[in-house]
């Protein structure tokens, strides 16, 4: 009885559960497109920040170069032998120098790993590799005799190949040959960004020469976001070797063992080992500036209360017409209720109709919600991240979390395409709203049923 009274009332008002669903669905899609789009934008700046710090890493440990006076700044020196010799020869030199912070002992990795709190922990070395090479002119200076020198600077980072999780390298895919092996600790090899390969036309099986030693090319890494943390990727005894920092690291990436724990994590490490500085992922966050930025902003604050605001006064325009449909009502309810139906199996009828209506909107909702989740995606609107911005988290270089090496951030900008993906996690929420928006309703409606009386509906009978 109570279905098919229920069936056939939807059906005889049809435009006004019609007007009712349309406006829940409004609010609904609106739920769901904003809750789609700060997904998207949570998304984004999640690729924008492993391209700096790399797959896993909660946080690194620094120490920061001591300041320096005025003109006691270290510059690269070369040194080229003279030649007595009738023929011009072609002479290179290599400065392979620290970059950014100041070096940490090894053995501070050890001791960031046992501080509570911390799963894993792994050191790096950040350099700066300066090859001038070229050749001297015999002659006389009337016959245009001199010096022709070219300057090639490039970055390579020593990592650990005993640790792969951890570390700038996990933010690049091989593409082609293959990573390190944990036995490779101190083997001439090396890893070259896809970028920095193909401008010098480097391919899986070359060799590579810096500061006179070879390494063999064993795989390409392309970023899988962002621009590359190095140009060579080397192993940290290698590394050390070649810049006579034996047992010296630049940077420790750290894994915390509770997402939701970094901050204690962060003010055990800094309390127990004096002059570092921990750098976590949010405080790198809150240097990301240009349109990402604008634009997380706008979904999670405007949109979020807009999102609000439309489901309140969805929520209120279906409890209105609900009770102003019951109260078109009058002689059907007192009728009904003449032929001794409760107050109560009134109401659960009128709320049996809300939450059809409510169930209706969700559906209309969910549909145009999902609709405007995939324009999103499809049109894939490219937004821009400037990093580098907020001193004092900035990388060796200039730019980067917590020394990710190789950093320029002033001028870095990287480029994200937005996407709206829907979660279960949504959908559920949109249920849950078009389910509360017809219980609303019906509350409306119920409790406007409840007060008619058997008498009011012979008022009304002309």
């Amino acid at each position: 009885m109570f279905f098919t009274y229920l069936r056939r009332e939807l059906r005889r008002r049809r435009k006004a559960a019609l007007v009712v669903a349309s406006g829940l669905a409004l609010g609904i899609a609106l739920v769901i497109v904003v809750n789609s789009v700060a997904s998207g934008m949570g998304q984004a700046q999640d690729k924008v920040l492993q391209s700096l710090y790399g797959l896993g890493t909660d946080m690194t440990v620094t120490k920061a170069a001591d300041p320096q006076e005025e003109g006691q700044a270290q510059r690269p020196r070369f040194r080229f032998d003279a030649q007595d010799s009738g023929s011009d020869e072609e002479q290179s030199s290599d400065r392979v120098m620290v970059q950014g912070f100041e070096t940490l002992a090894s053995s501070t990795v050890a001791e960031v790993g046992a501080q509570d709190g911390v799963s894993n922990a792994v050191g790096g070395l950040s350099l700066q590799v300066v090859k001038v090479s070229g050749q001297f002119t015999r002659g006389q200076f009337q016959q245009g005799g001199g010096a022709d020198f070219d300057v090639n600077s490039y970055s390579v980072f020593g990592t650990d190949v005993t640790e792969p999780e951890l570390g700038p390298l996990t933010s690049s895919k091989i593409t082609s040959g293959r990573t390190f092996t944990s036995s490779e600790t101190d083997a001439k090899v090396v890893v070259a960004d896809a970028s920095y390969a193909k401008e010098k036309e480097l391919a899986v099986g070359d060799t590579v020469t810096i500061k006179g030693v070879e390494y063999e090319v064993i795989g390409i890494a392309t970023p899988e976001s962002g621009d590359a943390a190095a140009n060579l990727y080397i192993p940290l005894k290698q590394a050390q070797t070649l810049s006579d920092s034996a047992d010296k690291v630049t940077t420790i990436y750290v894994q915390a063992t509770d997402s939701q724990q970094i901050d204690a994590v962060k003010s055990e490490i800094q309390k127990n080992i004096s002059g570092t500085t921990v750098t976590t992922s949010a405080d790198l966050a809150d240097t990301v500036s240009g349109s990402l930025s604008t634009a997380s902003d706008l979904a999670t604050s405007v949109g979020k209360w807009l999102s609000i605001v439309v489901l309140a006064a969805a929520f209120l325009v279906a409890g209105l017409l609900t009770s102003s449909a019951v109260s078109r009502r009058v002689r059907e309810f007192g009728t009904l209720k003449a032929l001794g139906w409760r107050s109560g199996r009134v109401t659960r009828q009128v709320v049996g109709e809300a939450v059809v209506n409510g169930l209706v909107g969700g559906a209309l909702g969910i549909a145009l919600g999902l609709a405007g989740a995939y324009v999103v995606t499809a049109i894939s609107p490219t937004l821009q991240a400037q990093l580098g911005g907020g001193g004092g988290t900035t990388g060796p270089g200039g730019g980067g979390f917590g020394g990710g090496p190789g950093r320029q951030a002033a001028a870095r900008t990287l480029d994200v395409a937005l996407t709206a993906p829907v979660s279960v996690t949504t959908i559920a929420l949109a249920v849950a709203l078009a389910v509360t928006g017809g219980l609303v309703a019906g509350a409306f409606g119920g409790w406007r049923a409840s007060r008619l009386r058997p008498a009011d509906a012979l008022r009304r009978v002309e």
